[in-house]
């Protein structure tokens, strides 16, 4: 009976646990993970720099291609007589969220894939950006989204444009307006949430999976 408890004890120390968890997997300063500073509210520096700008023509381009893809899209489900000669709805879901998969995983580099007004603000009163290049990013993604538009209107003329509503989205028959309102606060927090979750400095190899949230 000793020489078995002889052999457990030996045993424990030779395969010792190779991945803590739990409060043993901390460092010496009690965390894993480095937590950036705020950044300041104003950034006058920015201006000075080539990768200021270059992230906010990172935006523009970013919300460009995922405009034109995305309307395009919708306006060939739309037009058609049957959906089944389309993509569908299941289409459209694929058309933006594989949109949004690429362009983050192109940008996130450069500007941090924001794509969306709403993320860069959220971003903003996490102190996760100066109002400098918030601004910025919200000025580029507005220019990158009217031009996208434009460039399918150009490209399908006026006249068929304005009969499909230009791939708008609109409030679905039996509902009013305030749930259409109400969709629209819940799916933008979901996506902020995601994005601040994806981001976390307290998960680890976060940047290869976050375009995939």
């Amino acid at each position: 009976m000793e020489g078995k408890e002889e052999d457990v004890r030996l045993g424990a120390n030779k395969f010792a646990e190779r991945q803590p968890i739990g409060t043993a997997a901390q460092t010496q300063d009690g965390k894993d993970y480095v937590e950036p500073p705020p950044a300041p509210l104003f950034e006058p520096g920015e201006l000075k720099s080539w990768s200021f700008y270059r992230a906010g023509i990172a935006e523009f381009i970013a919300t460009f291609l995922f405009l034109y893809i995305s309307v395009l899209t919708v306006m060939g489900v739309v037009k058609s007589n049957t959906k089944c000669s389309t993509v569908g709805i299941q289409g459209i879901a694929w058309a933006f969220g594989g949109m949004i998969f690429v362009l983050v995983y192109c940008t996130a580099g450069i500007s941090g894939g924001h794509i969306n007004p709403a993320v860069t603000l959220g971003l903003f009163l996490a102190r996760k950006l100066s109002l400098t290049r918030a601004l910025f990013y919200m000025v580029m993604q507005c220019l990158g989204a009217i031009c996208g538009a434009g460039v399918v209107k150009g490209f399908m003329g006026a006249g068929q444009y304005g009969r499909l509503a230009g791939g708008a989205n609109v409030v679905a028959h039996g509902y009013t307006k305030g749930d259409g309102l109400g969709a629209e606060i819940i799916g933008t927090f979901v996506l902020v949430y995601t994005v601040f979750s994806a981001t976390d400095a307290k998960r680890s190899a976060r940047d290869s999976h976050v375009p995939v949230s």
